[in-house]
């Protein structure tokens, strides 16, 4: 945002750096909010935020993001906000969202368009931790490997399958009908985040710390994938070929569908969320909207309404959590940002939960900022982040 002797536009910036104390930030709403000629611009802002973005596609995303990382810190002080308030929070984090769009409309000088595409990550500063971004590492079947990101793009040659890198995207040659199958293994390490498109059509995200076992050809009566971590799956269709999804607990056999299994070992169970179609967990037919929970602990299953939004915030590039203790939130954290933490369970409250949502393009700082406006205390070296 350029330079400006107006005292408001000062006070927007110093938000968006974080710099208002709370009487600054109120000061500002309040500016925005108290004469007729602020309420219209708002509306205005609002109405007009569709084409904006459409005519406007180098708004930089930074601007959005950290407007609502501060919103969050100042509405939820002293605590973050609980999810039972969660449309209230909501529609404070749009509006304002939508303002700092608008703010950037207005303010900026408009950018080259020919000019490329600025990055969505914030700046980082020389002590802070960047977010995870696009990469994996594919290991083939005669056991050489290729490192895979999203800077460049490449056909990797394995027999006559042949599997194309475009855009931060693994895609198969879908017409393997046939061809003798090998199997590859796409791993995404701490930090990373990975989408593949399998020799069959069907699509896997595959979140940090995961990793995909499948063939290189669907060849038999079953598609049969081994997810280890996270992973969420679009699948194609085809009855005569049921799509199966083994981790090291249990199976969960696809008819056609978008879902999420969560099967992280440190967690406190696995996890399956359907959105669309239908999937089977052991003896269980999911609907969607419904989740089955695996404790580990005792092998239970157990299914409930799931949060979707919740549950897929990560794909779509959020952290969001509902009732999360600090041990839940920071082993998120800990395999996006590639970090390790030093926390003493016995040390920490774990009846105090916390809810909310930021993005996760971010730097580590802007969540420890959250975290800290609601008691935590955090001292990091290096990358590895003590919990005081």
């Amino acid at each position: 945002m350029p330079h400006s002797t107006d005292p408001h536009e000062k006070l927007l910036q110093q938000y968006l750096d974080g710099k208002c104390t709370p009487e600054e930030a109120q000061a500002l709403m309040s500016w925005l909010q108290t004469t007729g000629h602020h309420r219209a611009l708002l509306r205005k802002m609002q109405e007009e935020f569709p084409e904006i973005l459409a005519s406007e596609p180098v708004i930089d995303q930074e601007i959005s993001d950290r407007m609502e990382a501060r919103l969050l810190q100042q509405i939820s002080a002293p605590r973050m906000l609980r999810m039972r308030n969660r449309r209230i929070w909501l529609a404070a984090a749009s509006a304002l969202v939508l303002l700092a769009a608008g703010a950037m409309y207005l303010f900026s000088p408009k950018q080259d368009q020919s000019a490329p595409l600025a990055s969505n990550h914030t700046p980082v500063a020389p002590k802070d931790i960047a977010p995870g971004s696009a990469k994996a590492v594919l290991t083939l079947a005669d056991g050489s490997t290729v490192t895979l990101d999203s800077a460049g793009n490449q056909v990797i040659h394995q027999g006559q399958t042949l599997v194309q890198l475009q855009n931060g995207q693994l895609e198969y040659d879908a017409d393997n009908i046939g061809q003798a199958a090998g199997y590859n293994i796409l791993s995404v390490p701490r930090g990373g985040q990975f989408t593949i498109v399998l020799p069959d059509g069907s699509r896997v995200w595959l979140n940090s710390a995961s990793k995909l076992r499948y063939p290189t050809a669907f060849t038999g009566e079953q598609r049969l994938v081994e997810l280890e971590g996270q992973g969420y799956f679009e699948v194609r269709k085809d009855a005569q070929h049921p799509f199966i999804v083994k981790t090291k607990t249990l199976d969960v056999e696809v008819l056609g569908t978008g879902f999420d299994v969560m099967a992280y070992p440190d967690e406190k169970s696995m996890n399956t969320t359907l959105v669309e179609g239908a999937v089977r967990v052991k003896d269980v037919m999911l609907k969607p909207g419904q989740q089955a929970r695996m404790e580990y602990s005792t092998g239970c299953i157990y299914v409930a309404p799931a949060d979707i939004q919740q549950v897929i915030a990560w794909k779509t590039g959020f952290f969001e959590f509902d009732n999360a203790n600090l041990a839940d939130i920071m082993r998120q954290a800990s395999r996006w940002y590639d970090i390790d933490i030093d926390m003493n369970i016995t040390s920490v409250n774990q009846n105090k939960a916390y809810g909310g949502r930021i993005s996760r393009n971010l730097p580590l700082s802007e969540l420890l900022n959250m975290l800290e406006a609601n008691g935590a205390r955090f001292n990091l070296q290096g990358r590895k982040l003590i919990v005081q």
